[in-house]
């Protein structure tokens, strides 16, 4: 007789762990406006990967105002192959190839490295799945006719701009200081014009840059940029040929990489004499720069030497307590021994101008790296906290805010238009066709200055929060160390205030001001 035995169904296995899934985004320039659309793009990635069960959130990298023409140039990107290849991610989510790559090989050999390591990646708009592929031919395909556009927009517009130089119709949009724009043209500042003269003036005396942008600071007369004048400055106002009304266009270039390198012969260049109001003669600027060229030969200094390119973790980044200038590395003796130090400027002109004492940089470095291991001890406590609240409710309200307003100022133009046509039929007097417009055009001006106010919280937030997200990043993957760092300087630190030899104040890019001792 047979025998049926009765197998009972196994036990529900666990369910796998879940898919770690990041998001990459890129927009291609810095302006406000896409910033806004940038931080849209993370709202949207951080919502779409929340409501999915099976996956978790790995992280949104994203870099802004950088092109897509080369992976190189996207430190974001680098970020999250690194934490790929260190197995923090499982699948990638992006809005197109062309934000990803533009560049076929770059796109492919970047696809290859993920899918050996065994990540895929999602292309929303082309509705590309790197997991699901059977070749690569549609991948590289699609990838090329991505790298084709920007190849055909770049040669475009290299086209036309050079075609501009050719005629000389080609209008400056970024002016040096003494001159400003006016419907296109070139016009002479007068307020600013003066002191260009004045520093030609003190050159054809032989101070040298760096005094005379000394005296311009004492003086207080503010640059362009900002309120302090350097020693480069005054070197590039010194050799800039537009002060005697001439321009020389296709300074730099790209290449077929997109790469960006000076020209220094590689490429035609167009050189336009009589393109605008001239502020300087031209023998005075021939008269400088022969004095230039014979300083540089007594000191024996090659244009475009690597040797005076070095510079200091701490360089440009120490601002006295006392006076407020800045500090200057020197190096001090002790009998056999000698150490660097830091001194205030105004100190080292006149010991009695400012009472702050020369700082060893051994104690600034010791005060730096004591600030940065409390940051990693206290991490949860302290930055998380602060990028919590940062990425609040109130910002993502903005964002939202942002985006009605757009809507309502599209209603407001079919409004307009509309009210325009039954005018125009008659079905409207003027009186009343006035009275409409005038509130429409005054409920249009309230919105855009309200979204101007959003948009500016919004981006001086994102900034804030970039900064902040890459200390987090930094310390959650760090152990203390009591060696210093140098790059850590450059990546986290804005400025920092000397306020005597026992207490400095370390300003964070990403907003915080911390004391410490030294």
């Amino acid at each position: 007789m047979k025998s049926i035995t009765k197998i009972e169904p196994a036990a529900a296995r666990p369910s796998k762990d879940k898919t770690r899934v990041a998001a990459y985004c890129r927009v291609s320039t810095g302006m406000d406006d896409q910033l806004v659309s940038l931080e849209t793009q993370k709202s949207h990635y951080e919502d779409l990967i929340g409501s999915n069960p099976d996956w978790v959130f790995a992280g949104l990298y994203y870099d802004e105002g950088i092109s897509g023409t080369s992976k190189e140039k996207r430190p974001a990107l680098q970020r999250l192959i690194a934490d790929c290849e260190a197995g923090r991610i499982d699948r990638i989510l992006t809005k197109s190839l062309s934000r990803f790559a533009r560049n076929t090989t770059d796109c492919l050999e970047l696809t290859r490295k993920l899918l050996d390591l065994g990540i895929t990646i999602f292309f929303e708009k082309e509705n590309l799945d790197t997991g699901s592929m059977e070749s690569e031919l549609l991948l590289s395909i699609m990838s090329s006719l991505a790298e084709s556009e920007s190849v055909s927009i770049s040669e475009n517009s290299k086209w036309g701009v050079r075609h501009r130089f050719e005629n000389g119709t080609f209008k400056i949009g970024c002016v040096p200081y003494g001159y400003n724009v006016k419907d296109g043209e070139m016009t002479i500042n007068e307020d600013e014009a003066k002191w260009v003269r004045w520093v030609y003036a003190q050159a054809l005396k032989g101070k040298a840059s760096n005094a005379i942008a000394t005296q311009l600071n004492e003086l207080g007369i503010p640059s362009r940029r900002s309120d302090h004048w350097t020693s480069t400055t005054i070197r590039g106002m010194l050799t800039n040929e537009k002060y005697v009304g001439a321009c020389l266009f296709q300074k730099t270039y790209t290449d077929f990489r997109f790469k960006r390198h000076n020209n220094h012969g590689e490429r035609d260049q167009y050189f336009v004499e009589g393109h605008h109001p001239a502020i300087i003669s031209q023998e005075d600027f021939d008269a400088v720069g022969a004095l230039m060229e014979q300083r540089a030969r007594e000191k024996g200094i090659k244009k475009r030497d690597s040797r005076y390119m070095n510079r200091y973790p701490f360089t440009k980044k120490l601002i006295c307590g006392e006076c407020g200038a800045t500090l200057k590395r020197h190096i001090n003796s002790t009998g056999n021994l000698r150490y660097p130090v830091w001194v205030c400027k105004q100190h080292l002109e006149n010991v009695d101008g400012c009472p702050l004492k020369a700082i060893r940089e051994s104690d600034l470095e010791y005060a730096f790296m004591t600030m940065m291991n409390k940051l990693i001890f206290s991490r949860k406590e302290v930055l998380h906290a602060l990028l919590d609240s940062i990425r609040g409710e109130t910002h993502k309200n903005n964002l939202r805010r942002i985006e009605e307003i757009d809507r309502k100022l599209e209603k407001n133009v079919e409004r307009a238009q509309t009210l325009t046509t039954i005018m125009t039929k008659g079905y409207i007097g003027p009186a009343l066709f006035k009275k409409e417009s005038n509130e429409l055009a005054a409920e249009s001006e309230a919105l855009a200055d309200e979204k101007e106010r959003l948009i500016k919280s919004v981006t001086g937030n994102v900034q804030r929060t970039d900064d902040l997200s890459d200390l987090v990043r930094f310390v959650d993957r760090t152990d203390p160390s009591d060696s210093f760092d140098g790059a850590l300087v450059d990546e986290f630190l804005d400025h920092a205030t000397i306020h005597s030899r026992t207490d400095i104040t370390f300003h964070l890019k990403c907003g915080l001001s911390l004391l410490e001792r030294m």
